[in-house]
């Protein structure tokens, strides 16, 4: 997540006075989206699948 301005091929979305800005060729990868907001930040989900938390995405960590 970052600031920005909506620019022509993105997808705006209003929701409790927050303005949620997503490229639409990502949205299209990722959807559905879920941005929840916790004591530590945001938790965002969606169907993107960036492999094992722990980065060895079919490597050998020894």
């Amino acid at each position: 997540m970052a600031l920005d301005e909506p620019k022509d091929n993105d997808s705006v979305f209003d929701i409790d006075g927050f303005q949620y800005i997503v490229n639409n060729d990502l949205l299209e990868k990722a959807k559905p989206i879920k941005i929840d907001f916790q004591q530590i930040g945001f938790k965002i989900d969606s169907s993107l699948n960036f492999g094992p938390a722990d980065g060895c995405a079919g490597c050998s960590c020894g």
